[in-house]
């Protein structure tokens, strides 16, 4: 494990293997240990960065909000701090919203972008009031939001198959401060669309989707990709497709940083 200091603020990261480079970004309530087992799998062959976002991990709350902005210019510095001009952004839901911020801001850096089981446009009106009522409700109660919110990821029929996988998610997502939870919630909720980063083609981009995904809409989130050169893989279950889909992943994945 690295650390560097961002706006005084401390960072967490790992980096293995070597090859081309590939970072992976977390989402919501998680945080980089989730990508353990990709990790191993993919350092054979590439050069693997696993970043705890802000407020996430073991990487400290920056204020009060967390723009995907911020995260965003935190994996830069990471970048910077190992000598990476360009690599490969993999992004699992929120990490995906940053995944998108820093092709907008770092477009030089940006390989290919993969955005796993999230989506390039911004919240609804309805979302961004559920992410106020979520601030109340993680106030009111933590620990039942937090196990909510978690168990909300996974298709229905993986809820009971997968039990002991959703309680280990669980228990590192409780491992998340308040402070984290809040800021990243006021983050997302102000987020920009960036769907017009889809529609210029400037990168070779992966959007995996679950089609029960009990989180984002299957048949909305495909219009975004509707005339661009955008590849999109479908799995058939819910919003957590590297545990409900993992084999199917790794193999997708390897075929597409090998393009």
């Amino acid at each position: 494990m690295k650390t560097l200091l961002f706006k005084n603020t401390k960072i967490s990261y790992t980096d293995s293997g070597e090859g081309n480079a590939i970072v992976f970004l977390h989402g919501f309530l998680e945080n980089k240990k989730m990508w353990q087992e990709y990790v191993n799998f993919f350092s054979e062959q590439f050069r693997i960065i696993t970043i705890d976002l802000l407020g996430h991990g073991e990487s400290d709350c920056l204020g009060y909000v967390h723009t995907m902005e911020d995260n965003a210019n935190v994996v830069h510095e990471v970048l910077l701090a190992s000598n990476i001009r360009k690599a490969i952004i993999l992004g699992h839901s929120m990490g995906g919203y940053v995944g998108l911020a820093f092709a907008e801001l770092y477009p030089k850096n940006i390989k290919k972008l993969i955005l796993l089981n999230s989506t390039s446009k911004e919240d609804s009106a309805e979302k961004k009031l559920n992410r106020t009522r979520a601030i109340k409700a993680v106030k009111q109660n933590y620990v039942n939001f937090v196990s909510l919110a978690i168990a909300n990821l996974f298709s229905e029929n993986n809820r009971t198959r997968l039990a002991n996988e959703i309680e280990k998610v669980k228990n590192e997502a409780l491992k998340t401060p308040l402070q984290g939870i809040i800021a990243s919630l006021e983050g997302m909720k102000i987020r920009k669309d960036r769907e017009n980063l889809l529609q210029e083609n400037l990168f070779p981009v992966l959007l995996i989707l679950g089609q029960k995904d009990p989180v984002l809409n299957y048949e909305e989130s495909i219009t975004q990709i509707e005339d661009t050169i955008a590849e999109l893989v479908t799995f058939e279950d819910g919003h957590m497709s590297h545990i409900e889909n993992k084999e199917e992943l790794k193999t997708t994945l390897l075929d597409f940083f090998n393009k």
